[in-house]
């Protein structure tokens, strides 16, 4: 920090003068950043206030990380230094839902299982199944691109955000997109948002396409021997007929390997699809609940576990179970991979020596087929032994002009992102 924010006194007497309709405390370790813990937490009640609060952080060089529901605060690399952790709860307003025209604008603190109770009153959904729904909010979900298997046929948050407000770090409230499917006014700042993790500026807005909740839906599970078998019948489901909600893999080292399917629709669709799902696989399907679809959240529940996600070929899918397979007998482990090729891994119990020998391993595997490997939650050891984010390519030069010309003080989650942007 620097000039009239040059101690924690005179910045929390102008953060007072600011934040005055919302809420205003010290940190504590609960509100930590991937380890760093901020001086304090804002809570702003409007956008006028959030941009009054970046204005002055502008001015005095204080540090602010956006956040939301605060789920994925251990995500991405420690920041530089968080003097402010602004908080975007107290914007939880559906702004505006039209059912004739599938859209939905909502405020970016409103928990996505509030916006998804309101929209079911009209049969409608935003196609999104990302972790934590209860306590996620649609800004963070945004900012971090959080997307499930429902990704398969509808999707990621990418492709269903169609508009969006976003209070740059001047403090300028910028709109981009529109509130309708197909618009061709502007420029996508709103897919340039979407996974930034807060670094270019903070979500206050975003506007939605919806779905129409189906009629019915099942979901079936198969068991399976091996990955490669898995792997090809997974690959047969989205070559045939069926056109799947989502579809999953899962399996750990104690052995095992089943694959989920989701199908939807009218009740005659779903029974004929699932016909030709049974027919592709090689053992008999299994009625499931569909909690079965928070496989990935229960790759969460140990906090000393190190989680790591991979982007893959669908067709390799079975590839990446075998490399982790061949390492099995020196920890425990578990995995979810989506048939799109995105893969969630969990490790249990490795030193932070083998576990950082096991991604740099996936890591050159990976980048064969221009895969990547992000390590989502670690031990701090392993932190301080391994690049999160590993190789990112030519894009970074590109990614660091957009960071200095959207936030050139370097305000907004500094050090947060890829290649300490």
């Amino acid at each position: 920090m620097s000039g009239a924010a040059s101690n924690s006194v005179e910045l929390l007497d102008r953060l007072r003068s600011i934040v005055c309709q919302g809420e205003l405390r010290a940190g504590s370790e609960l509100d930590a950043v991937c380890g760093a813990v901020p001086q304090f937490v804002a809570e702003p009640a409007t956008e006028s206030e959030i941009a009054a609060l970046l204005r002055f952080a502008a001015e005095a060089g204080v540090q602010v990380a956006p956040c939301g529901g605060g789920t994925k605060l251990e995500w991405g690399s420690a920041p530089k230094s968080v003097d402010v952790l602004l908080r975007t709860a107290r914007l939880n307003r559906i702004v505006e839902h039209v059912p004739d025209d599938m859209t939905v604008t909502v405020e970016a603190g409103t928990r996505l299982s509030q916006l998804q109770a309101v929209l079911a009153e009209h049969r409608q959904r935003l196609a999104l199944d990302p972790l934590w729904p209860e306590r996620a909010t649609v800004g963070g979900v945004v900012s971090a691109n959080d997307s499930g298997a429902m990704r398969l046929r509808y999707g990621s948050v990418r492709d269903l955000i169609i508009g969006a407000t976003v209070v740059l770090s001047n403090g300028t409230i910028a709109r981009c997109g529109g509130k309708v499917v197909k618009n061709v006014a502007g420029y996508d700042m709103q897919k340039l948002v979407t996974g930034a993790l807060g670094t270019l500026g903070v979500i206050t807005r975003a506007v939605f396409r919806l779905h129409p909740l189906p009629e019915q839906s099942r979901t079936l599970r198969f068991a399976f021997a091996e990955p490669k078998t898995a792997n090809a019948f997974m690959l047969a489901v989205c070559d045939s007929y069926a056109v799947p909600a989502a579809m999953q893999m899962s399996c750990g080292a104690e052995g095992g390997i089943d694959v989920d399917v989701e199908i939807e629709g009218c009740a005659a669709g779903v029974e004929a699809q699932c016909d030709t799902v049974c027919k592709l696989a090689t053992s008999p399907a299994s009625e499931r609940n569909p909690k079965l679809w928070l496989a990935r959240e229960e790759l969460w529940s140990d906090p000393g576990s190190t989680i790591c996600k991979l982007s893959t070929l669908p067709d390799r899918i079975a590839e990446v179970v075998e490399s982790v397979r061949a390492w099995a007998s020196r920890a425990d482990w578990k995995l979810v991979a989506y048939s799109t090729g995105l893969v969630w891994l969990r490790v249990d119990g490795a030193e932070s020596a083998n576990a950082a020998r096991l991604i740099a391993s996936l890591r050159q595997q990976l980048a064969a087929h221009r895969g990547s490997l992000v390590v989502l939650r670690a031990p701090a050891a392993l932190r301080a032994e391994i690049d999160i984010w590993g190789e990112v390519g030519n894009s970074l030069p590109l990614m660091k002009r957009i960071k200095e010309q959207f936030d050139p003080g370097a305000i907004m989650n500094r050090g947060r992102f890829v290649g300490g942007i």
